[in-house]
């Protein structure tokens, strides 16, 4: 098989990897052995690499930036320009901006001096740039032994450092420097303070259902207030368990849809309606009571004394359709960002309530993208400071 073919194949394995197929299907379906294909996915961490990506006319070619460079020397604007190559005026603002041969000289743009630049920038492998800012890979480092994601590291440095571009940083980058072989700048056990503690980048797969008991009186999620699902009011909550091994431990969690604020419920014993209930009952009087509007939670059945809380607290109280884990979607993604804390197949009654506190206070102080990096203390200490009815609250921060 020449170069080319070779190219060829595993380009088409990628397509089908991004398409949900295992390396091993893919493998097979064009003749590869499978340790080949395991290789390919292996050194490229998990993710095809940029030089096999699919062509996209994403990019501008050379007969492009000659048009561009005619109608500059015509006297044409960026807009007539990209009107006669059918690309954006930003495209073409962009390119003339990066590429021309003179800072000062803007009309002193060149098809050749541009392709060769663009050329430059495209050649691979590139030294990665944590591994040429050691100031940068430290503070990564930093930020993701306190388990904040890629995604996060990156936006809360462009906030931190507005003015110093040198301290920004890409998420890919980031992920790049942990998975990709040859582009590593950082400690790889580090992969496993991701919220998946995966050591390769893998495609999603489909999530079952399961099978939950029936709750009698439940109120379903249809008759939920239309204020619920626009977060525009908060008080507001998401609940479900997170369980441990075989079933026999379980940690309830308890999180708030405007500010993401989450709350754990120590069950160090069983987990059953009366447990979650007392424990329920013992965490709505730490925050306000316009705090507690609602909570939706998942149709199992150690929600079957929902009544009684409702009655002793009154809060309202409703339920997800079966097999519906996106119904409660903040609460889902809550309790995999707490499986680093709390793997699964491990028993939960070990946990003390200190360290649920502790294990709450580090997600509440992890800024959040649907914040606008804030981190939910910040955002529920902002809204408790709106309010003139507010008492202290106990933020665990």
């Amino acid at each position: 098989m020449g170069p080319q073919s070779v190219r060829s194949t595993r380009r088409q394995f990628w397509r089908l990897v991004a398409e949900g197929m295992s390396t091993a299907a893919a493998c097979e379906s064009l003749g590869v052995r499978t340790g080949t294909g395991n290789q390919w996915f292996r050194d490229a961490g998990g993710m095809p690499p940029l030089s096999l990506v699919e062509p996209t006319g994403r990019f501008l070619t050379f007969s492009e930036r000659e048009e561009i460079a005619l109608g500059l020397a015509s006297g044409k604007g960026v807009r007539a320009i990209a009107r006669l190559i059918d690309r954006s005026p930003s495209t073409v603002s962009r390119e003339i901006a990066r590429n021309h041969s003179s800072p000062h000289r803007r009309w002193r743009y060149q098809a050749s001096w541009a392709q060769l630049k663009a050329d430059q920038r495209a050649r691979r492998p590139q030294v990665a740039k944590l591994a040429a800012n050691p100031q940068l890979a430290a503070r990564v480092q930093a930020g993701l032994r306190l388990r904040w994601s890629p995604r996060q590291i990156a936006a809360r440095f462009a906030l931190r450092y507005p003015e110093n571009p040198e301290m920004w940083v890409s998420h890919e980058t980031i992920y790049a420097s942990l998975y990709v072989q040859g582009r590593g700048a950082l400690r790889k056990e580090l992969a496993g303070c991701l919220r998946t503690g995966r050591a390769l980048r893998k495609p999603r797969k489909r999530v079952r259902g399961e099978t939950r008991g029936k709750i009698p009186n439940m109120i379903s999620i249809s008759a939920r207030p239309p204020e619920v699902a626009d977060r525009a009011v908060p008080g507001h909550w998401e609940g479900d368990l997170i369980v441990g091994k075989d079933s026999g431990s379980a940690i309830g969690t308890l999180v708030e849809r405007t500010t993401r604020y989450l709350m754990l419920l120590h069950l160090p014993g069983r987990h059953g309606a009366e447990e979650v209930r007392n424990a329920m009952l013992a965490a709505i009087p730490t925050l306000p009571h316009q705090l507690w509007r609602s909570l939706t939670w998942d149709q199992g059945v150690e929600m079957a004394k929902h009544a009684e809380i409702t009655i002793n607290s009154d809060l309202d109280i409703y339920f997800c359709d079966p097999h519906s884990p996106w119904q409660r979607g903040t609460n889902e993604n809550t309790n995999g960002l707490l499986r680093q804390y709390f793997p699964k197949g491990t028993n939960l009654s070990v946990h003390t309530a200190e360290h649920l506190a502790y294990v709450a206070g580090q997600l509440n102080g992890r800024p959040r993208q649907t914040l606008g990096f804030r981190t939910p203390t910040e955002a529920i200490r902002a809204l408790l400071s709106e309010s003139p009815q507010s008492p202290g609250v106990a933020t665990t921060s």
